[in-house]
């Protein structure tokens, strides 16, 4: 075979994590920092620790008071540019080596750092602020003296804290009590996982039996808690009283925890607190993500080094055209020193003031409303972006669950047919079980079955689940009022899962309604209005690794235990007894867009419950491998299982979701979609938002497992051509693992490639290939918790804020609301900010070419002498008042209108291969600057007269005037300020001539041999390229401007 792929291993990078676990300070155990350890913690007695414990402070400061000016000029000095113009300014100190007036080096150099100063100032005072509020948040605290109010920052490990409802928990605490007569509360986790629904969190069930709260004091407890660790959905301890006869062992895990950051959402609390400062979970989860340096930046790098080199050159030509004679290593340097503009100072200024301008921008966009800029560093990146991964659900998809399909094998109910579902549970309820009332006996009995299979699937969807109905005021009846009566106008479904609650809501809708539930009961209302009550007696919750949840309840009125289970088809297959239906169908309504459920249930006796539930207890209260003895003890539940019916929920796609991604394909951006859903469902989604364009054909990768599979696979693979790729997570690991380059490569020629079981650490991973083997900028859109790790990898991160909470936006260096805004931060903003921030720095180049050009044509004329050409203020003044504002005013420029980029997204192509700012035209305008340096310089000094200072006011004057035409010759859209910053230079020059008498002959300034001396050079710099410019846009004009015209 030609076209098979060497069998090469893959040598993978070593990736190392350099994260210490440090306190404050690494030699000392201040913090209560070095190894983590279990803790014992006394209820109400933090003075009996065993170890320090870091204080509950939150500090997010880069610097404290002593370090901020020591830190920040370090990290100015630390850039070879930054530390070379400090160089050249302490270089004026010696009296060999000055040029002129100390203030021409110091005054631009000190401009730049106090910019820079100020700046770190500012964001380090408002960071100082925004940890100060947090940290001064007042609590009340349980002790022998009663409840005592105590700041956040003064709370201990071991203090008893009471949170009441819509408060932040200052600390990692254990849960004891709640005023909440369902003995449960509800926390809002979005600011630690990103995810918005409320979670349920259960009281240590000893201390919620005490009469009252200060009873926590007069017993004897201790809670023991396993080490600090990242890992928020999980945790191991156990409770202890030892004063109780006998002593009471209760085993704790997450459900008895508040996580700092979380706020309750029901309910006032008490908690015992754990961890503390660094400590604290949420504080361990935040990672400090990679500091972007932007393509532009580094490009722009380039061309300071290539100028640098320049520089060391001309000085060097300078002295061997003096023969190296006398102190020629003096000389070297003072020509180091002369021709320093050649590498200009505020290169770096103008471009980070740039990019202050255009965040500003995309800010006040009233088409994109709602967009954050977090890093105002990389505006310019989002113009050159060649691959965009995009999250499924929530960023493509509306996360909004609407139930469409319950299967059970031999019939399934659409949404048309739901009335029929509706009148099997109405009959189920109301007629009487011996009534069998037809003359047909066959057809009594199929209907029959039929509904009781109907009436059980629909029992056990609003069994299974971790919803809990909420009762809330409505203006009329308050809420003890419809919590009593089950108002269904008050009633709020809350779960951890939207699909959750549109399975609930949909048995609703059929006439099976959850009307209460607590931490150990639920309460479900027929059609007929009677109110059925279950005992929960275990639940099971879903985790991202087991993919299932589980329930066991006993019908209070037929004393009936019942195991009820639904999760992913994947799992369940193994759990249901045989059938020949599950596994077609399951793809059948995945191919439909639909995320599929599988429900089953399980009818125990008393004697098999006894009996699990001592083993499961035993496990629970294990520190060693709890989950793992845990897991084996449910597992011997979930076997055989009589498979219900399968469940379809739809989620719909974000509005303008098509549009949007056919304008990013026409701008030559290949997007990918990672997601964690199932195969089938994210090729329907790649389909149903045209990701996936009709004509095109799908190849579906086959689950591999092995070497020689994966090598088989890519094969078949390659004879395809322009085929989009769908591939399951699982295969990706493999065929990275083995075949990381052919992969790579096979899916770069993709026009479309869908990953589907993605771990969120695998979306970063298939970034970093991207980076590696392309070489080309990446933008990661998401909005989940699980989206962050490949939204800080990627060169651009962009968080979309949705149902799932903030946690993508706030770690996105760019926020949006809707998905559809994507294409106008593209198309609109990324390309102005890219041609903007290239024609700026070319123009600060160009400027100080210009006039190192001139001060080598005026050395070269006067025998290689080191003197400078202006001096004093001239100097300062050329570079700031004179020609700063119209330079600036360059960010204001654009080619075309933003409804031209949008309409025609090609034009962004355009952008791709790097042109604006690039070695050639980089090297025009060093050739320009060299024309009109030169031509500037030879003319003054052949028609000056007599004496110096005419040779300075005429050439300085045209280099002012060459720059401000120069200006209008590069400007493509005239805006108002543009024309104001021209003039205002103008003016400022002109007013200021009055003070340069000491430079400049102020009489001669005022005489017609001046004007029309200086107006004969400016023509001859700058006639010639307005020339070389009409020619140029009437023959072989640009892409943009034949839709200008």
């Amino acid at each position: 075979m030609t076209d098979n792929i060497p069998l090469q291993p893959v040598r993978h990078k070593k990736r190392h994590d350099n994260k210490r676990r440090d306190g404050c300070c690494p030699w000392s155990r201040c913090c209560g920092g070095g190894d983590f350890r279990p803790r014992t913690v006394w209820l109400g007695h933090p003075e009996k620790r065993e170890q320090r414990y870091p204080r509950n402070v939150i500090n997010n400061q880069k610097y404290n008071f002593f370090s901020f000016l020591p830190g920040v000029l370090f990290n100015q000095f630390k850039y070879f540019f930054n530390l070379y113009f400090l160089l050249l300014a302490c270089s004026q100190f010696v009296n060999e080596l000055r040029l002129g007036a100390l203030y021409t080096y110091w005054v631009p150099l000190g401009f730049v750092l106090i910019i820079t100063i100020v700046r770190e100032a500012v964001e380090e005072i408002r960071c100082y602020l925004r940890d100060k509020e947090v940290n001064s948040q007042i609590y009340s605290k349980l002790s022998t003296r009663g409840t005592v109010k105590v700041k956040s920052s003064g709370i201990q490990v071991g203090d008893l804290i009471i949170v009441e409802k819509n408060q932040r928990v200052p600390a990692d605490m254990i849960f004891l009590r709640t005023s909440e007569r369902n003995g449960s509360c509800f926390l809002r986790t979005d600011q630690l996982d990103g995810e918005t629904d409320w979670k349920l969190r259960l009281p240590v069930a000893c201390t919620q039996r005490l009469p009252t709260a200060a009873d926590l004091l007069q017993i004897r407890s201790f809670v023991y808690a396993e080490e600090p660790n990242i890992d928020i959905h999980n945790f191991i301890g156990t409770f202890t009283r030892e004063d109780g006869d006998p002593p009471v062992n209760e085993s704790l895990s997450i459900e008895n925890t508040l996580w700092a950051s979380t706020v309750i959402a029901s309910g006032t609390v008490v908690g015992v607190v754990i961890y503390t400062g660094k400590e604290l979970r949420s504080v361990m989860n935040t990672s400090n993500p990679r500091h972007k340096i932007g393509l532009f930046d580094l490009e722009v790098n380039c061309l300071t080094k290539i100028l640098f080199g320049a520089l060391v050159v001309v000085s060097l030509v300078m002295v061997a055209l003096q023969h190296f004679a006398g102190r020629w290593y003096l000389q070297i340097f003072r020509f180091l020193l002369l021709f320093s503009n050649i590498v200009p100072i505020s290169l770096r200024v103008n471009l980070d003031m740039g990019k202050m301008v255009f965040s500003w921008m995309i800010k006040k966009d009233s088409k994109i409303p709602g967009t954050v800029v977090r890093a105002s560093t990389i505006p310019e990146q989002l113009g050159r972006i060649s691959y965009l991964l995009t999250d499924k659900t929530g960023t493509l998809t509306q996360n909004e669950m609407v139930f469409r399909r319950l299967h059970l094998g031999t019939v399934a109910y659409g949404m048309d047919s739901m009335d029929e579902v509706q009148s099997h549970v109405f009959s189920a309820y109301t007629q009487p079980p011996h009534d069998q009332a037809s003359r047909a006996p066959g057809a009594t009995k199929v209907r029959k079955t039929i509904s009781s299979r109907v009436h059980e699937a629909v029992k056990a969807i609003a069994l299974v689940h971790n919803v809990t109905p909420v009762y809330e005021s409505n203006g009329v009846t308050d809420q003890a009022e419809a919590e009593q009566h089950y108002e269904d106008t008050c009633r709020v479904y809350q779960a951890s899962s939207p699909d959750e609650v549109s399975l609930v809501q949909w048995t609703e809708s059929v006439g099976l309604t959850l009307v209460g539930r607590d931490q150990s009961s639920m309460q479900l209302r027929t059609p007929s209005g009677q109110i059925l009550n279950f005992t929960i007696l275990q639940i099971f919750p879903f985790t991202y690794e087991s993919k299932r949840m589980g329930i066991i309840v006993r019908d209070e009125s037929t004393g009936e235990i019942t195991f009820y289970m639904k999760g992913a088809d994947v799992v369940m297959a193994g759990i249901v007894q045989y059938n020949d239906w599950l596994e077609e169908e399951c793809g059948n309504m995945a191919r439909e867009g639909l995320r599929v459920l599988v429900v089953s249930k399980k009818s125990l006796t008393e004697e098999q419950y006894q009996d699990f539930e001592a083993r499961y207890i035993q496990a629970k209260l294990s520190v060693h491998d709890r989950s793992l003895k845990v897991a084996t003890v449910i597992e011997s539940l979930e076997m055989e299982m009589e498979l219900l019916c399968l469940t379809g929920v739809e989620d719909q796609l974000q509005a303008d979701v098509r549009p949007t991604l056919e304008i990013l394909r026409n701008a030559g951006i290949k997007v990918w979609m990672l997601t964690g859903d199932k195969l089938e469902t994210a090729t329907c989604t790649a389909k149903n938002a045209h990701l996936v364009t009709r004509n095109q054909d799908i190849h579906v990768f086959r689950p591999v497992t092995t070497r020689s599979e994966a090598h088989l696979e890519l094969n078949a693979f390659r004879r395809k051509h322009d085929c989009a790729l769908v591939i399951s997570g699982d295969s990706l690991e493999v065929c990275l693992k083995y075949y990381e380059y052919e992969f790579m490569e096979l899916a770069c020629q993709c026009p479309a490639v869908v990953c589907c079981r993605c771990a969120p650490t695998q979306k970063a991973q298939i970034v970093r290939l991207l980076q590696e083997r392309t070489g080309k900028l990446t933008c990661a859109v998401g909005d989940g918790g699980n989206d962050v790790s490949m939204i800080q990898e990627a060169d651009c991160g962009v968080g979309v804020e949705g149902k799932e909470g903030k946690q993508a936006s706030l770690a996105a260096d760019f926020s949006i609301t809707q998905f559809k805004h994507l294409g106008r931060l593209l198309m609109v903003h990324g390309r102005n900010s890219y041609k903007r921030s290239a024609a700026l720095s070319q123009f600060v180049i160009h400027r100080s070419l210009c006039i190192s050009t001139m001060q080598a044509v005026f050395s070269s004329v006067f025998y290689f002498a080191s003197v400078p050409l202006y001096q004093g203020f001239l100097i300062i003044g050329y570079s700031t008042i004179y020609t700063m504002f119209p330079v600036f005013s360059l960010v204001l420029d654009k080619d075309v209108k933003s409804e031209v980029a949008m309409l025609y997204p090609e034009l962004y192509k355009d952008l791709l291969k790097g042109r604006p700012l690039s070695f050639k035209t980089f090297l025009i305008w060093v050739l320009i600057s060299i024309y009109q340096g030169s031509i500037i310089m030879y003319g003054a000094l052949l028609l000056f007269e007599s004496e110096f200072v005419h040779i300075v006011a005429i050439s300085f004057t045209s280099l002012i005037l060459t720059e401000l035409l120069m200006v209008a010759l590069t400007v493509q859209t005239w805006h108002w300020l543009m024309i104001v910053a021209e003039l205002l230079s103008l003016a400022c020059y002109i007013a200021s001539l009055v003070f340069l008498h000491e430079f400049i002959d102020v009489y001669f300034i005022a005489t017609l041999s001046f004007v029309w001396k200086v107006t004969a050079i400016t023509l001859v710099s700058c006639l010639p390229l307005y020339i070389l410019k009409y020619l140029r846009r009437r023959f072989s004009p640009p892409s943009y401007s034949k839709l200008t015209s």
